[in-house]
């Protein structure tokens, strides 16, 4: 199962691979890789731009380095208060080629997926995001696909989009964030 979802100028595509419960993600971004590596390890940035367009995002812990752990929580305002949602993991390996961490929704503290994301530099000042996520069954994955997912990916994406476009996340040559 593969779904491509076309953004202003980028592709994401989001597939389910039919051997393992996974699912892969892939992404072309107008950014270095110092740059993606930096709005994925800054939590001011990471707030600004992960998850669906109607929900803000409130860091509750950050700690983007090996051994280190996160919590942050999506939050929907609404007539009758807000929504908040969620989620928790910890960071295995933070380095600017490759991010490997668990990634827990509170809401379902028995799936915890393990995600790995890498920086593949294209040139040109242009990187592909790969990024996937192991889960524990087949069921598992296909409840995450049926979630609507894809939405909040590419509109999260799209956020990413923007904050690179106004220059707010700069990087450096060396990938340091």
């Amino acid at each position: 199962m593969t779904r491509t979802t076309n953004a202003t100028t980028s592709t994401t595509t989001i597939e389910a691979d039919a051997t393992v419960p996974l699912i892969r993600i892939t992404r072309d971004f107008e950014a270095t890789p110092a740059q993606l590596f930096r709005a994925h390890t800054d939590p001011e940035l990471y707030a600004r731009w992960v998850g669906p367009a109607d929900l803000s995002t409130r860091i509750e812990h950050w700690d983007a380095r090996d051994g280190g752990s996160w919590r942050f929580v999506n939050v929907r305002a609404g007539e009758d208060g807000a929504e908040e949602y969620a989620f928790r993991g910890c960071f295995h390996e933070v380095s600017p080629q490759r991010i490997v961490q668990t990634f827990t929704f509170e809401g379902m503290p028995e799936g915890v997926s393990l995600e790995t994301l890498t920086f593949e530099d294209l040139g040109g000042g242009r990187t592909r995001l790969h990024a996937q996520s192991l889960v524990d069954s087949f069921e598992a994955r296909d409840q995450w696909l049926a979630s609507g997912m894809e939405v909040g990916v590419e509109q999260g994406y799209a956020k990413l989009d923007g904050l690179l476009a106004d220059g707010s996340i700069g990087g450096t040559d060396d990938g340091a964030a």
